[in-house]
């Protein structure tokens, strides 16, 4: 049985639709007309125990409108939601304590408390064990390094140092799912790494199921086996990112550091794109051309320093199914 199964859900948000003017006013007040605007379409999803998996797509594709029905805040308007065996909307309660939520624009941390203060209150509102609440705290505090600040006031914390508190306060009650919602947004180099082996570590070590929503693919690349594009509502691919690679990351870059420039070091199968100084870039198709045959024309015709084959990134794939769309095509 999956830990997380959706049927055919659906959320659809009613306003009232207004009239301009005074007069217009006035007839919405004893006349009003209703504009639907759905936000989550037919979406049906299963995710096994111990998942973790990137729930991508554009801004107002129904990401965070999926997510607030899994954690009970939003009632579906129709279909079927199970977490953990429990409808979330039904028995918020229940639902609350199997799952932990981290929004990266928003904190369940106490603003002028230390930040050891709002992890002691949260114990007791979970009811977490003073064992079990001391072994989590040694751990998160030694994989966030967050011993330096653990009693600094929350409101005094870098970004970076808060996300880590955040991160640390929604697994102490040891949940067994947990939704992260841009959980990486604004931070340094540094605070990102730390959050993404914080991440691993909770996925692989205690098998919690995670939920990972973002714009930053760097952190579904480096985390995720599996992704779920949602776009307009409506899930358009839900599998591997590798298999969404062979199918779409069709094109490869090929370039090549000739030992002196040449003014046109054309390859048979692939587009010369640049070439400056004695760096010359080609694009070409992989169906159409292997890159060892590219790479041996190169070597017969000129004289090389360096080559390299430069794989497309999973951002560059995902912007071209969002303008184009996503079809199920077969990969060659």
């Amino acid at each position: 049985m999956p830990i997380i199964r959706t049927r055919a859900l659906r959320k659809v948000f009613r306003t009232v639709k207004r009239m301009p003017g005074a007069a217009g006013a006035l007839r919405t007040l004893f006349s009003r007309a209703y504009e639907d605007k759905v936000a989550v379409s037919d979406v049906n999803m299963d995710l096994e125990a111990g998942e973790l998996v990137g729930y991508i797509g554009p801004n107002g594709a129904g990401k965070s409108t999926t997510i607030k029905m899994l954690t009970g805040i939003l009632v579906p308007t129709s279909g079927s939601i199970e977490v953990g065996g429990i409808v979330p909307h039904e028995h918020r309660n229940a639902n609350a304590r199997n799952i932990g939520v981290v929004f990266g624009q928003r904190s369940q941390l106490y603003w002028d408390l230390p930040l050891i203060e709002s992890f002691e209150l949260l114990r007791a509102i979970y009811s977490v064990p003073q064992d079990r609440y001391r072994q989590n705290l040694a751990r998160f505090t030694e994989i966030l390094e967050m011993e330096p600040f653990l009693r600094t006031p929350v409101r005094q914390l870098s970004l970076g140092q808060r996300m880590r508190g955040d991160f640390a306060a929604a697994m102490l009650h040891d949940p067994k799912i947990v939704y992260l919602d841009e959980p990486t947004i604004g931070l340094d180099v540094i605070a990102k790494e730390a959050i993404r082996e914080f991440v691993k570590h909770i996925n692989e070590e205690r098998g919690t199921t995670i939920i990972l929503t973002t714009h930053d693919l760097a952190d579904v690349e480096r985390l995720s086996r599996r992704i779920i594009i949602i776009d307009n509502g409506t899930i358009i691919y839900d599998g591997g990112i590798e298999r969404i690679k062979e199918q779409y990351g069709t094109h490869r870059t090929l370039v090549l550091t000739l030992t002196a420039p040449h003014p046109n070091p054309e390859l048979d199968g692939a587009e010369l794109v640049s070439n400056d100084r004695g760096l010359a870039s080609y694009r070409f198709d992989r169906r159409r051309v292997r890159a060892d045959q590219l790479i041996r024309q190169a070597t017969e015709r000129y004289d090389l320093r360096d080559v390299t084959i430069e794989e497309p990134d999973l951002e560059s794939i995902i912007r071209r199914i969002y303008v184009e769309g996503y079809t199920q095509e077969s990969v060659p």
